[in-house]
């Protein structure tokens, strides 16, 4: 079992920041959290669920969508079985609700994350 919670949504204005954090909970005989790549992923009303950004295990390697390359930071602490992810200079169209996932696979594809948090809700007003 691995459950994901997400926090750190709210509304801001566009321009600010905000960063997200995901507590992570491993109840497995065979894996902890450092097993794990994560990802964070996020959805806007009427449209599909888009990667926004991944780390490895190690925080060796991160990834980004285009979409967040230069304004967004992401980072793990798996001394705490955190994932965090830092949004500056948010935009309108960053409004969405945000997930981070879990896998033990490929980073970059969200069919290979097993497991979701729940969401957490970002708003950018102008």
């Amino acid at each position: 079992q691995v459950q994901l919670v997400e926090s750190g949504g709210g509304l801001v204005q566009a321009g600010g920041s905000l960063r997200l954090s995901c507590a992570v909970s491993v109840r497995t005989f065979s894996t902890s959290f450092s097993t794990y790549h994560m990802g964070w992923f996020r959805q806007a009303p009427g449209r599909e669920r888009e990667f926004v950004a991944a780390i490895s295990r190690s925080a060796s390697r991160t990834y980004f969508a285009d979409s967040g390359k230069v304004r967004f930071t992401i980072s793990r602490d798996n001394a705490k079985n955190t994932v965090y992810l830092q949004m500056n200079s948010l935009k309108l169209e960053d409004t969405a609700v945000y997930y981070c996932a879990a896998t033990l696979g490929a980073l970059g594809d969200a069919n290979n994350y097993s497991y979701w948090g729940q969401g957490t809700q970002v708003t950018v007003s102008s």
